[in-house]
């Protein structure tokens, strides 16, 4: 068994693709049910968001796995895998380990040391767990990497100097429109990331907050927290007319928000329209960018906006890099000792079941002896073979996560055919 990771992220692959292969939210447990139904995956996390979709698998075998994953991923989100082969990539055993450790850590995503993405790898391992779709295995994984990536926020200052998407995205909106404390702002979606940007822009500037959600429970919880209205989504053309900046950020598969609303909109040249449309897939078409009055800022120009920053962020790289292969060489020492832990216990139930072989064998002879000298014997009998097994037991405790480690059950494995 080995652990594997499988996916494509803002790094590989065009955001048009990689809108294409993001799950909404309440299609996760779905996907992990699939992936399960494989009969070389054991345990299984995915962690969807508008940066990455990656599995992470623990696996019979890697090739198989691997194809597995690749097939559920085509077969949900309806990509032809030729169309993603490309852009794939596939991590195995202390790699897929080291891989998500630096995820969790902020060191793969758009805005380096962001802290939204330990929060969502969180989230994930919980849906995942709590579904039933994790094991020892991936428990002890993302334990570890979860831990590690609150190591890397408080060990290091990577995390002082960066800030959410979020802030970034307010920050580039407050550079395209000085007068943005005066603007009306319409929120289109309100999960994590559209909630984080009208959360970000609520505190900083008294702006008029529209915010329209399909779950209309979910715009009213935002409003009542930050403050602002709610529309119906079915209004969302007419508060179009009313905004002088947009928010988008849904989970939908399609543009929810059209060229022909925007061009209303904007009709007569009446205003200067910002639309920013973090989406994965994207919410506005790119043809909205040809409107006369419409500016279509798009992930990838925050992202470039958000790296002007970078050079304090990566001065922070090497310490950084540094929490996480401490933090990895305890998962490593763990899940070796996790390995030798059953062969610890197979080694001493053989020595015992010898034991008490030999004593039924001389049964009739004990049987003219007291109890008490029975029971002496027994003892004698317990004590001479943990006395033996003392040493290969401390040592093979002492050796987890090591070379020698994997040596030593290798060898027990042969000597005592465990």
């Amino acid at each position: 068994m080995t652990v594997i990771a499988v996916g494509v992220n803002h790094r590989t692959t065009p955001p048009e693709m990689l809108g294409q292969l993001t799950f909404p939210a309440d299609e996760l447990a779905l996907v992990l049910k699939e992936a399960l139904v494989s009969e070389v995956l054991n345990e299984a996390v995915v962690l969807s968001t508008c940066n990455r979709t990656e599995f992470y698998a623990d696996a019979e075998r890697f090739h198989d796995g691997f194809r597995d994953l690749r097939d559920v991923l085509a077969r949900l989100t309806g990509v032809d895998p030729d169309a993603f082969d490309p852009y794939l990539y596939a991590h195995y055993h202390n790699e897929a380990a080291r891989h998500l450790f630096e995820v969790t850590a902020g060191l793969d995503s758009l805005v380096l040391g962001e802290h939204e993405i330990l929060g969502q790898v969180s989230r994930a391992w919980e849906l995942a767990r709590t579904g039933g779709a994790t094991g020892p295995v991936l428990n002890l994984l993302f334990q570890r990497a979860v831990e590690s990536g609150k190591k890397v926020r408080t060990d290091t200052d990577i995390g002082r100097s960066t800030a959410s998407l979020g802030h970034v995205a307010v920050s580039l909106l407050a550079e395209r429109r000085p007068e943005l404390g005066t603007a009306t702002a319409l929120v289109v979606g309100v999960g994590e990331l559209g909630a984080d940007v009208a959360a970000a822009l609520a505190r900083k500037y008294p702006v008029s907050l529209i915010v329209t959600n399909r779950t209309p429970e979910r715009a009213d919880e935002l409003v009542a927290r930050i403050g602002g209205r709610t529309v119906p989504f079915t209004e969302l053309d007419a508060a179009l007319a009313q905004a002088d900046v947009v928010i988008s950020a849904t989970g939908a598969a399609e543009p929810v928000i059209g060229v022909d609303a925007l061009a209303s909109a904007t009709a007569g040249g009446r205003r200067h329209l910002i639309v920013l449309d973090l989406a994965q897939p994207r919410d506005v078409p790119a043809e909205a960018a040809e409107l006369a009055g419409v500016e279509l800022i798009e992930l990838a120009e925050l992202q470039h906006f958000a790296n002007q920053g970078l050079e304090a962020r990566q001065a922070q790289v090497g310490a950084v890099r540094t929490v996480i292969e401490r933090e990895l060489g305890r998962y490593q020492t763990a899940t070796t000792a996790r390995q030798a832990a059953p062969v610890i216990a197979g080694l001493h139930g053989w020595a015992d079941g010898i034991r008490s072989a030999e004593l039924d064998r001389y049964a009739a002879k004990l049987a003219v002896m007291t109890d008490a000298d029975r029971a002496t014997v027994e003892a004698i009998s317990r004590s001479i073979v943990a006395k033996i097994l003392h040493h290969p037991t401390v040592a093979l405790r002492e050796a987890a996560g090591t070379a020698k480690g994997d040596r030593l059950v290798e060898a027990l494995r042969e000597l005592f055919e465990q």
